[in-house]
């Protein structure tokens, strides 16, 4: 996740969203190939989206450093 650029993370987020859509949605008339497969799926979301947050905590506090 850290060598993605912020665009790369962005649509590799919204792609994953998307899968988890379906996989809910599917799972809903028959078994699941991989029953662990949304949990797989939410975990990397998560990760996504704090790897999202940390970037703009490090912007931040490197604009908040030039105006002390």
């Amino acid at each position: 996740m850290k060598t993605k650029t912020d665009q790369e993370l962005i649509k590799l987020l919204t792609d994953t969203r998307a899968e988890l859509r379906t996989e809910r949605f599917s799972a809903a008339g028959a078994r699941a190939k991989d029953p662990n497969a949304k949990g797989k799926l939410r975990t990397k979301i998560a990760q996504m989206l704090t790897e999202q947050h940390a970037r703009v905590l490090v912007s931040s506090i490197g604009t908040s450093e030039g105006k002390q």
